[in-house]
């Protein structure tokens, strides 16, 4: 997945939420990243990928568990955990990560 790495090279942060199917918690934090979507609106980018079709990027990132999130900003990782948060810890997160940049 070439383009992964080009979404994740981006200047703007990137939330990555590493997601399956029949993965109850994945299915609860879905509407919890778009709360925090529109909030943050064109500060942050979110993708999903779905780690049943995107196994050897699981892999490559060392995913264990479903939902693990993670935020890349200029290719590197700032963040990742596994689990449901809170939409106000995402983004406490995500600008805490970002503004020292």
């Amino acid at each position: 997945m070439s383009n992964f790495n080009d979404i994740i090279n981006s200047e703007k942060p990137v939330l990555v939420d590493f997601f399956a199917t029949w993965c109850g918690p994945c299915q609860m934090l879905l509407p919890i990243l778009n709360q925090v979507k529109e909030i943050l609106q064109d500060r942050i980018t979110i993708i999903k990928i779905d780690v049943d079709k995107n196994q050897e990027l699981a892999q490559k990132h060392q995913v264990r568990g479903v939902p693990t999130m993670m935020l890349f900003q200029e290719g590197k990782q700032l963040w990742r955990q596994s689990g449901v948060l809170a939409k106000e810890e995402i983004i406490k997160i995500i600008l805490d990560k970002t503004n020292s940049k």
